[in-house]
């Protein structure tokens, strides 16, 4: 990737963003106005620009995306800029002062198809991400209850609070763990040091599932604390960054003895963790998604959800009252469906319209197109990809090597496969075969298709069949082991015996079919990738209502 990134900030935290980013090699300019910090750039990264004065930034062509660690009050009018000046931006936190200024820098970046990117560095750390894994999974049970302590004696800031300055990691990590924006809150605080800004603040949150949670912050303790728990119904889990073991968990539980609970308490069990440096997890994403332009993990949308938290957890700290959240702060609903029992692993890709049903597991990588159906115990393995409207009925799995294209039909029960000669005893995970089902292709209940093969475009798969070897488009396969038994239509019927030109008709839609050449099937009034007319997109009668006709007895 080219250099075309600036690090504007080269302060307490901007020199690790700046040491990151120069890593990674995409580092073009630091911009700040300290001489000393200027000549340590120089000294330690020779190739980079440095720039005293923003505008040298913004003009600067060759640079792409800015990234600012500039203090809090700065962030709303320089992230503006460079978004109005057409670059991508990463911010640290906080987005903005105001929930107001965030919905402006919102608005902006989505405007000028820009990306907007929030440093909630937490929601990079590996304990965080193992932690979402483990409740999405379900492995603490029910969650009913978080708190955080991030607490020290370090740095004292002047121009924030201390509300403004610890809080926002914590607020991302309950928010992102329960995936919901609370409903109330409740806010305490106090200013010992100086008057009008806070030291010290404990926040209080309701959340509509009935969990609850807390957040205590100060720059005014003996040590320093970053301890998160979280209390599930079957573990406990602590994630304690200053520890040795960042996440341990408690499988504690409560017993009742003659109606009375008691707790009983388990061995603490250390989670291993991938070794990571969040910072450099939190880089790479920004990187990442300036390649793809896919929206970040901690994008615009889910800092505006903790600048409106924050702004509650101040007006409920000043009136000493409680805030309600209105409904338009929660997280903005998936594009997709999945029931409450089904998995959704992230990464992954599903469009907007998409249905998962009743205990169905889409792994993660897992690319699905809009407006497709999986019924019951349906599983998505990694990298595999779906196109739009694909009807995927109860208890099939669709495993690594499968490319499923668009109108596809997979019946109840069918079987595909990934290895053509499995063994137990030996690992082929790296050798899956490709599986091709082409457009508008259907795949009847409980065939089985073996791997490695392609079934062409309407290709229709008879119930019960195994096939083992390419299908032709529009081709009718029967049997164990399948052979072609004749043609199907885009509407599925039997075609007809081809008249003196060769040419069939489909009894639903009148469209001519023709084997324009030995085993190659056309349709002679639409394209096989064009969509069908609305009038033809319902069907009008029953299958047996077709085979009634005298006309057609016999042929299907």
């Amino acid at each position: 990737m080219a250099k075309n990134i600036a690090v504007v900030g080269n302060g307490y935290w901007g020199k690790n963003l700046v040491r990151n980013f120069a890593e990674l090699g995409v580092l073009r300019a630091v911009c700040d106005d300290n001489p000393v910090g200027e000549a340590n750039i120089r000294a330690k990264h020779p190739d980079v620009l440095c720039y005293r004065d923003y505008e040298e930034v913004l003009g600067d062509q060759q640079i792409t995306a800015v990234v600012l660690a500039t203090p809090a009050v700065l962030h709303f009018k320089m992230a503006q800029r460079a978004l109005s000046a057409g670059k991508d931006v990463y911010v640290e936190k906080p987005l903005a002062l105001k929930a107001c200024e965030g919905e402006q820098l919102l608005e902006l970046a989505t405007r000028r198809g820009r990306l907007l990117m929030v440093g909630h560095i937490l929601q990079y750390h590996p304990a965080v991400k193992k932690l979402k894994e483990l409740i999405r999974t379900g492995a603490l049970g029910r969650i009913e209850y978080i708190y955080s302590n991030r607490l020290n004696m370090g740095k004292i800031r002047a121009e924030e609070n201390i509300l403004w300055s610890f809080a926002p990691h914590d607020i991302s990590v309950v928010l992102g763990l329960l995936g919901e924006t609370p409903q109330s809150v409740t806010c305490e605080g106090g200013d010992y040091i100086g008057q009008h800004v806070a030291d010290v603040t404990v926040s209080q949150f309701s959340f509509a599932n009935g969990v609850r949670a807390h957040i205590f912050v100060s720059w005014l303790h003996p040590f320093k604390e970053q301890r998160l728990v979280v209390i599930g119904s079957e573990q406990m889990a602590v994630f304690d960054d200053m520890a040795a073991d960042k996440l341990v968990l408690y499988p504690h539980r409560v017993e009742w003895i003659d109606r009375v609970p008691n707790a009983v308490k388990a061995n603490a069990v250390p989670v291993d963790l991938e070794q990571e440096e969040p910072l450099r997890n939190e880089c790479l994403e920004f990187i990442e998604c300036i390649r793809t332009r896919r929206n970040p993990l901690t994008d615009g949308a889910e800092g505006l959800r903790v600048l409106r938290v924050l702004n509650a957890c101040e007006q409920a700290m000043e009136s000493h009252k409680t805030v309600h959240l209105s409904a338009e702060d929660a997280p903005q609903a998936k594009p997709y469906f999945a029931h409450p029992t089904a998995i959704v692993d992230e990464p992954c890709e599903i469009g907007a319209g998409t249905k998962i049903w009743h205990h169905s597991h889409i792994l993660k990588n897992a690319k699905i197109g809009e407006r497709c159906i999986f019924g019951q115990n349906c599983q998505v393995a990694g990298n595999v990809v779906i196109g739009n409207n694909v009807k995927v009925q109860n208890n099939v799995s669709i495993y690594e090597g499968t490319v499923v294209e668009d109108d596809v039909f997979l019946g109840p029960s069918c079987v595909l496969t990934n290895v053509t000669n499995p063994r137990s005893q030996v690992n082929r995970h790296e050798l899956y075969e490709k599986t091709i089902i082409r457009r508008g292709a259907t795949v009847g209940a409980n065939a089985t298709i073996v791997c490695g093969i392609e079934l062409g475009r309407y290709a229709f798969i008879a119930a019960g069949a195994v096939v083992a070897r390419n299908a032709p488009d529009y081709a009718l396969m029967m049997g164990n082991p399948a052979r072609q038994s004749g043609w199907m239509s885009r509407h599925g019927h039997r075609l007809s015996d081809p008249d003196p030109d060769g040419v069939m008709r489909c009894p639903e839609s009148g469209f001519r079919y023709k084997e324009v050449e030995p085993g190659l099937m056309r349709c002679l009034d639409l394209d096989e990738d064009a969509p069908l007319q609305k009038e033809l997109s319902t069907g009008s009668k029953t299958y047996d209502e077709f085979k009634a006709q005298p006309a057609l007895q016999g042929a299907l």
